[in-house]
């Protein structure tokens, strides 16, 4: 294909389905992921020593993965992956293999989609590794996190999560992806498993970090 027709179907495919900030939904062209006034209030996140993170959970990120979560808008991954992809894959060691925190059957029924998998794969593809959504699993239905504390979450996820095939995890250097990161008792029980099934080492990453005061007064 030369480079004028793949000009033409980028320019009608972005006439017809414009590219739009996650943050805010208006419209940014390919060029950009997010628009000037998203990008201008979007933070950082503090450093941590349970999990990199790309950016604080506020503001537009904060409305991005609430509208990505339970707005039916699978879409936002796209442009939420790449920033993550842009924000953290330099400072990323090598690894093996990315793998999302996976949600329970029946939330992902619900759902229709596993965010965490949505936003991992733009990560795998920067990386040039492969992405599985096969090697952790989430074996029993637990309460949503999002009101709890850090005990709380802790015994909400203990024996959550399993490695059914062992041989997928063993001996791998592991990038685990979810979107938030609060407390980090998910990353905690996921890692746990994937190191007992012999993974070789267990990084963590999310898109975003929840601010300490506010993880810790839920």
């Amino acid at each position: 294909m030369s480079r004028l027709a793949r000009w033409a179907i980028s320019w009608a495919t972005e006439l017809l389905a414009p590219t739009l900030c996650p943050g805010c939904d208006d419209p940014v062209g390919r060029a950009r992921l997010l628009c000037q006034l998203c990008s201008s209030v979007v933070a950082p996140a503090a450093p941590g020593d349970d999990a990199f993170a790309a950016f604080d959970f506020a503001g537009p990120i904060r409305e991005a993965v609430h509208r990505l979560k339970y707005g039916a808008r699978p879409d936002l991954a796209v442009s939420l992956g790449e920033l993550m992809n842009h924000a953290l894959g330099s400072l990323l060691p090598r690894v093996d293999v990315v793998v999302p925190v996976p949600l329970h059957p029946l939330r992902l029924t619900s759902r229709g989609y596993n965010q965490a998998a949505l936003l991992a794969a733009p990560l795998a593809r920067g990386l040039g590794v492969p992405l599985s959504v096969r090697v952790v699993s989430r074996v029993a239905f637990v309460a949503a996190q999002a009101r709890l504390n850090r005990e709380q979450r802790d015994v909400n996820v203990h024996g959550a999560f399993a490695v059914p095939r062992p041989a997928r995890a063993r001996g791998k250097h592991i990038l685990l992806v979810d979107d938030v990161v609060t407390t980090g008792s998910t990353f905690d029980a996921c890692r746990a498993v994937l190191l007992e099934a012999g993974a070789s080492a267990v990084t963590c990453v999310a898109l975003a970090r929840a601010r300490k005061r506010a993880a810790e007064s839920r």
